[in-house]
């Protein structure tokens, strides 16, 4: 695994090492749930102001205490967890979120909503080599209502507003990129895994942290995609903090050792808004 906390100077002889590494093919691997864990989220269904609609669950913290603020979590998922089940979107990191260990340490909201089939948090191909000019102003009808969805949870629930971040992977973590520039801007922070952005946007994450994880051996979504990323960010002199991760040997299923990781939580829920 390679991981750098970049700057402007550090980034291109960085990508320029990396992109000489050999990579392997990595297994693709399903994260199998614990129906007892999966069971805390509870089946919801949004429908927004704008008449956007979309099902979703929900991870409440144990035993809320009254006048406490919780983080919130909008987890935007893949592709292939697309549907109107209502449940399916729960196959990859939800199980992680709920566990025991992560309640305790790290309780918040956690929402999943789901995409429905044919549509896409972000109308654009995944495949490209390059996003570039690739997002739209105006945003899908899926991201539209996973947007109005955080609105009304930070106003209907006891969610710390400068504790709120975004996460997603595959074409999620392309929604992650798109809703983390999204105005107003809602986010404390941005965790975004296997996914691709549009560069076009680089100056909209200013002042947001973020943290890209991909694997190197992506045939799902090129690895470039979160390369010119990173690169537009770091010409662009982003900050406070940009992380990213390159994962030698991996596929696609990158999110599968992502959400294993206890230092992934731990930056995460250390975000803050000023």
């Amino acid at each position: 695994m390679y991981q750098v906390s970049l700057t402007p100077k550090s980034i291109l002889p960085v990508l320029a090492l990396l992109g000489m590494l050999g990579i392997g093919k990595g297994p693709v691997l399903m994260a199998q749930g614990n129906a007892a864990v999966l069971s805390k989220y509870s089946a919801e269904l949004f429908s927004g102001p704008s008449g956007s609609v979309i099902p979703y669950r929900l991870l409440s913290p144990d035993g809320v205490e009254q006048g406490k603020r919780y983080p919130l979590v909008l987890f935007l998922h893949g592709a292939g967890e697309r549907g109107s089940d209502n449940g399916k979107q729960l196959v990859h990191a939800a199980v992680d979120f709920a566990s025991p260990e992560r309640m305790r340490q790290f309780p918040a909201f956690v929402a999943f909503p789901q995409c429905p089939e044919e549509q896409r948090w972000v109308e654009s191909p995944w495949d490209l080599p390059s996003g570039r000019g690739e997002f739209d102003k105006n945003p899908s009808k899926p991201m539209k209502a996973a947007l109005e969805l955080v609105d009304s949870l930070i106003k209907n629930h006891p969610v710390d507003p400068a504790r709120v971040y975004v996460t997603g992977l595959s074409m999620g973590g392309q929604g992650a990129w798109y809703a983390a520039a999204a105005k107003p801007r809602r986010f404390a922070a941005m965790l975004e895994v296997c996914g691709g952005g549009d560069p076009t946007w680089a100056a909209d994450y200013q002042g947001m942290p973020i943290w890209a994880l991909h694997g190197q051996n992506d045939s799902v979504v090129p690895i470039s995609r979160a390369r010119e990323m990173v690169v537009a960010l770091t010409k662009g002199g982003h900050a406070p903090e940009l992380r990213y991760t390159e994962y030698p040997g991996v596929g696609h299923n990158s999110w599968a050792q992502t959400f294993k990781r206890a230092d992934v939580f731990e930056w995460l829920f250390a975000q803050r808004k000023p």
